[in-house]
């Protein structure tokens, strides 16, 4: 049997989407019950920038004491790697969740500088988690990221783009993914 890994006292930054991940977003929930995890803040929620974004978010790394574990969903993903490609800086893994595509119908077009999409591996363990059914991003264009950046992939059946509206609640089968991607680091 595999040890058990728990995310209690691990340092971790929270990266939402559009809209800040509200109420009753898993992210929310997660944070709510780790209060040691800390979001990452954007200047404006609604009409994303990708600069800004990875400004915010190598600031929250580098005030981290220690390499934090990135929890991320949709735009927060297209953060990530888009960080990824500009910064040495460590983190310990990271979550990637619903990342969308940024050619896709249904990208926001208030969002700008997300695309191209880096394509380099990341430099830390990562996890995938992609819906069959997300209208931000297909699962083809999921597995193509993960292959792309070396994140182990996770396919969760027809969930949307797994936030509030899916119904997902606080996402325990996603706490155990993430528990999962902890053991690997």
């Amino acid at each position: 049997m595999a040890d058990a890994v728990t995310v209690e006292g691990i340092p971790a930054l929270v990266v939402p989407g559009i809209g800040d991940s509200g109420p009753g977003h898993w992210q929310t929930c997660w944070e709510r019950q780790h209060l040691h995890w800390r979001r990452v803040r954007q200047r404006d929620w609604a009409h994303p920038v990708c600069d800004e974004w990875v400004a915010a978010l190598h600031a929250a790394v580098v005030q981290a004491s220690v390499p934090p574990l990135l929890i991320a969903h949709s735009m927060g993903c297209l953060t990530v790697v888009h960080w990824a490609s500009r910064s040495a800086l460590p983190v310990r893994a990271a979550l990637l969740v619903a990342v969308p595509d940024p050619e896709a119908a249904m990208f926001p077009a208030r969002a700008k500088g997300f695309r191209p999409v880096p394509s380099a591996r990341l430099p830390w363990p990562s996890l995938l988690v992609a819906s069959t059914d997300d209208p931000f991003g297909s699962a083809a264009f999921a597995r193509r990221c993960a292959a792309a950046w070396g994140s182990e992939y996770v396919e969760i059946g027809a969930v949307g783009h797994i936030n509030a509206e899916s119904g997902v609640g606080a996402w325990p089968a996603g706490l155990a993914l993430l528990q999962r991607l902890l053991r690997a680091t």
